[in-house]
């Protein structure tokens, strides 16, 4: 047979096409997008959005989970240390207890500057901590050497609504105060973060401050810590309410210390009920402000009270002035 003058085309070799990718969650559904974190294909009902294309379910998830891990239930940064800010602030005020019992004590000057006085008092210079009430400034400048003028926050004393809850005389006093905070500083810490703690500390403080001055002698003398401990026990009883835990344990202790300030003598009952006070309406913003802008609602709102406070405590200054 003759053979053709030319060979037949060559048929190129079968190479079969891949199959086209499938969403691992629906196997059948063809789809060409990936998810941007692991690379599974996903179909149209798999895909959420992302800040940068399309990510899968469990991607989302895992993601949601790593963030929580790192945020407190009332918003903000959990504290990789919740006992620090306790620390500091307790070292703060057994520094200024040190300073006070190493220059004098209860007749230490410093006890006198940063303790809260609402109106100022003329001193006897005897040392005996005698004074003469209802004397002004003025008029005991006239006693020359044999008396001293101790300014309130009337006349000009500003810091003493604040440096009095860091001062402590007796060692009892800032004893008991001490370990109060040590019990309930790092709880609050541990739920609500670190800054939004200390700010509910320091506006604790100063509620039980604008209470003294409205409430108390004016020509009388509180120094302590306590009406900031109250704010702490105020809100941890705002707390467990919110989350249904045990009150009737917080409420016992709570009573208990309520009970040792009207029977125990020279307490500044004035200072604990401000604190209280102050403390569970912190605490109420900080747990019930809506979950749409809470950090903004929450910083408003103890931002809000720090201006009344404040306000409470110039009025008041005013006043005796």
């Amino acid at each position: 047979m003759a053979q053709p003058p030319y060979p037949p085309p060559q048929q190129p070799p079968f190479q079969p096409q891949a199959p086209a990718p499938q969403c691992y969650r629906h196997p059948g559904r063809v789809t060409y997008i990936n998810c941007q974190r692991c690379g599974r294909p996903i179909c149209p009902e798999c895909m959420v959005p992302a800040a940068v294309g399309f990510q899968c379910p469990e991607c989302v998830a895992d993601g949601m989970r790593s963030t929580r891990q790192n945020q407190g239930p009332y918003g903000g940064e959990r504290s990789k240390n919740p006992a620090f800010t306790t620390l500091v602030l307790i070292a703060a005020n057994a520094a200024v207890w040190l300073l006070i019992t190493l220059t004098g004590g209860a007749l230490s000057p410093w006890a006198f500057r940063l303790g809260l006085r609402p109106e100022g008092m003329c001193l006897l210079a005897d040392g005996s901590g005698r004074y003469f009430p209802g004397v002004g400034a003025d008029t005991c400048a006239a006693y020359g050497g044999a008396a001293t003028w101790l300014p309130g926050v009337a006349d000009g004393a500003w810091w003493q609504p604040l440096t009095s809850a860091f001062t402590h005389v007796e060692l009892m006093h800032i004893g008991f105060n001490m370990v109060a905070l040590w019990f309930l500083g790092p709880q609050l810490e541990r739920v609500i973060g670190r800054p939004r703690f200390l700010s509910l500390y320091l506006l604790s403080a100063l509620a039980g401050s604008a209470a003294v001055m409205w409430l108390s002698n004016p020509s009388s003398s509180t120094v302590g810590a306590s009406g900031a401990v109250f704010g702490l026990m105020g809100a941890l009883l705002v707390l467990v309410l919110k989350v249904g835990g045990n009150v009737q344990s917080v409420l016992v202790w709570l009573g208990l210390n309520v009970a040792f300030t009207f029977i125990g003598v020279g307490i500044s009952w004035q200072g604990h009920l401000g604190g209280l006070l102050g403390g569970a309406a912190i605490a109420a913003i900080i747990a019930y402000a809506p979950r749409q802008n809470r950090a903004t609602l929450q910083w408003l709102g103890m931002a809000a009270i720090g201006v009344l406070l404040i306000g409470l405590i110039a009025l008041r200054a005013l006043q005796l002035a």
